[in-house]
């Protein structure tokens, strides 16, 4: 049972004396706990540590002579992959059988487990790799409007097609090689899983409690709050919002959240995808002007899970995608997940409030809307 004081809140305190409480004790000053109700789990601030000196690593630029096409890179259109196949020369976005998949459709079950502590389970899925254009050279926030909408309309088409056999279809992009991108060529990967992974499987435990004790979908009061406030927003238009989460752990996170309820991609109407095209390059072209380099991120939607659930009530479940870009001070100081955070306790360096109304993050969110560096 987790000690007490490490608990959420189940009553809140409302009033003059609540908000007395908050000014007498400045967020951006004092470290303090901040509960992140998705995953049931605690985040430490730290805000002062924002002032120790650096010594540390220093992280080398991205590269930034990338050809616009190698014949020798296997993403790129009408050369060999490893498997043999060679790329048709296809001239929008680009769907294959990842040549090293994690999961595969076959494989088998290890059977059952001789003792509690010894437990194996089958995994069983596909993984597949989706190019987002044909240049080497271009990222999502370099591509036009018309061409991200046609990304997003292929991650529908993939919800649509795994979803109905595997439990949970993760769309996710790794950008950057500090983020583990082996290829610099703009893509994503999409994992199908037989079986329901950790982050979804607390993000549907602890939707599902808040819906039960609320009677209010998690995200959806969310991001009403969050409109409300305007502490946190980062971006915003008719059909969705861009915050800092309140209990982000990365320093530069993101959460992009739909305004209306929506439980998985395939449900937006043409209109939200135009949309979620204007906001994503938005957000993503402030990103590289944030330090002035083609940002780093891991990215990845959440949506309610599929195969049998497709039957269920998933009434509490808000669609959602997670941007987390390591980077803290500049374009070569990243923060790192160590110590401490690997032991004990995730801890950020400075306020979810801090970077939106900092001078620098603040300043090239509201510079002009579809300028980055470089320039293209």
């Amino acid at each position: 049972a987790p000690q007490a004081g490490l608990e959420p809140q189940t009553h809140w305190r409302g009033g003059l004396s609540s908000s007395c409480s908050r000014l007498s004790f400045p967020l951006s000053e004092h470290q303090h706990l901040r509960y992140n109700p998705l995953r049931g789990s605690w985040v430490l601030v730290s805000a002062h540590r924002m002032k120790r000196p650096w010594k540390g690593q220093m992280e080398k630029p991205p590269e930034e002579d990338i050809p616009r096409h190698d014949p020798t890179n296997p993403l790129c259109p009408g050369s060999r992959r490893a498997n043999g196949e060679i790329n048709p020369n296809y001239e929008s976005t680009f769907l294959f059988d990842n040549d090293f998949p994690a999961l595969q459709p076959d494989a088998p079950d290890p059977g059952a487990a001789d003792h509690p502590l010894f437990q194996t389970r089958a995994a069983r899925g596909v993984c597949k790799v989706m190019c987002f254009h044909p240049w080497s050279d271009i990222t999502l926030p370099l591509m036009q409007v018309s061409e991200i909408k046609t990304v997003i309309d292929k991650w529908a088409e993939l919800i649509e097609e795994l979803g109905p056999k595997y439990p949970w279809v993760q769309i996710f992009e790794n950008k950057g090689a500090m983020m583990g991108c082996s290829n610099p060529h703009p893509h994503c990967q999409v994992w199908a899983s037989s079986f329901l992974p950790n982050e979804p499987h607390l993000a549907d435990l602890n939707q599902k409690m808040h819906w039960s004790s609320r009677g209010e979908v998690m995200l959806v009061e969310y991001a009403r709050q969050e409109a409300e406030r305007k502490v946190r927003v980062v971006l915003e238009n008719d059909s969705w919002l861009v915050v800092v989460p309140f209990w982000a752990t990365w320093p530069f996170q993101t959460l992009l959240l739909p305004r209306r309820h929506v439980l998985r991609l395939p449900d937006l109407t043409s209109q939200e995808r135009d949309a979620l095209a204007s906001v994503m390059k938005r957000l993503l072209t402030k990103y590289d002007n944030l330090f002035e380099i083609s940002f780093p991120y891991s990215m990845g939607w959440h949506g309610a899970p599929t195969g049998p659930h497709l039957k269920e009530d998933m009434s509490h479940w808000q669609l959602h995608a997670h941007y987390y870009p390591p980077l803290l001070r500049s374009a070569s100081v990243r923060k790192f997940m160590v110590g401490y955070e690997m032991l004990a306790l995730e801890q950020r360096d400075l306020t979810p409030e801090q970077v939106v109304t900092s001078s620098f993050f603040f300043f090239f969110f509201l510079t002009s809307v579809f300028t980055t560096w470089p320039l293209p």
